[in-house]
């Protein structure tokens, strides 16, 4: 997905914005598993991303999360959840027909800095 222009996150000032990251491994493969193997390999991708500003998941302050079977949301939200602690992020949990590379689910970020 290099090739699409579009900013892996975006740093303003206060924010930042992680754009929807798919569960693909170091070689930029999407992985093959569980919807809560995808789910974690997307989180650490987040944690990746969030680690390029010096942020980590405990910056979350608004979760987007888009999955093709919407019957997946509870094992998503249980693995979800478990990168986090209380007080837990605004979510937004969507069902859509079809997502980048073929993906189950996408999950997109919004950080504040402290």
């Amino acid at each position: 997905m290099a090739d699409l222009p579009f900013s892996e996150y975006f740093d303003v000032g206060e924010f930042v914005f992680v754009s929807g990251l798919v569960p693909l491994d170091e070689d930029g493969k999407m992985i093959v598993g569980t919807i809560e193997e995808l789910t974690h390999q997307t989180m650490k991708n987040v944690g990746k991303v969030l680690s390029e500003s010096n942020l980590d998941y405990t910056h979350i302050v608004m979760t987007h999360i888009y999955l093709t079977d919407i019957d997946d949301a509870k094992t998503v939200s249980d693995t979800y959840v478990s990168y986090l602690k209380k007080p837990y992020p605004a979510r937004v949990t969507i069902g859509v027909a079809s997502l980048p590379l073929g993906s189950k689910i996408e999950i997109s970020v919004i950080a504040k800095k402290k």
